[in-house]
């Protein structure tokens, strides 16, 4: 199987897991934050949603990353806004990555900061390592936050304390 085919398959499959979790932010908490130092739930939904925008950053040779964004994100003035920015990524890495060849997802990608190379890696592992991983970790998070605001966290992998999708297939056998 072609690498962008498995790669496509994975994003895609997370991608619905995201979503639910995405959907639970509560309008009126945007701006909340667990902690001084912490994004906010508005910025911490759009840096989640711009997920599938890194497909794109990983189809150049060399990408200079801006600081200032990572440093203060924009923060999502609706749900809504979080879950069309999120599908609007989505499809931006299917079409950024639906005709790449191994070869192409081999090249090496190079990070920078300033004109300075902080990561140079090929493609596929620019996507494992940002695309995707750091996007479930950045999941688990919202997750806490969810907790935090009493808010029904969704069955990621398995249940949670407030959905078990397993309930129903126990209770009636199927």
């Amino acid at each position: 199987m072609p690498i962008a085919e498995m790669i496509l398959m994975e994003l895609e499959d997370e991608a619905k897991r995201t979503q639910r979790v995405l959907e639970r932010i509560p309008e009126d908490k945007l701006s909340w934050r667990p902690h001084p130092k912490s994004f906010s739930l508005g910025q911490l939904g759009m840096h989640i949603a711009g997920q599938g925008n890194l497909a794109e950053v990983a189809c150049k040779d060399v990408h200079e990353i801006p600081v200032q964004l990572q440093q203060n994100p924009p923060e999502a003035k609706s749900r809504q806004e979080v879950l069309d920015t999120f599908a609007k990524g989505i499809a931006n890495a299917k079409e950024a990555l639906a005709k790449k060849n191994d070869a192409f997802l081999a090249a090496t990608w190079t990070g920078q900061v300033n004109g300075q190379t902080i990561l140079s890696v090929p493609r596929a592992g620019f996507l494992r390592m940002v695309m995707l991983n750091h996007i479930y970790h950045h999941r688990g998070q919202l997750s806490v936050y969810l907790r935090m605001l009493n808010v029904a966290v969704p069955s990621i992998y398995g249940p949670s304390a407030d959905e078990n999708p397993f309930a129903a297939t126990a209770a009636t056998g199927r």
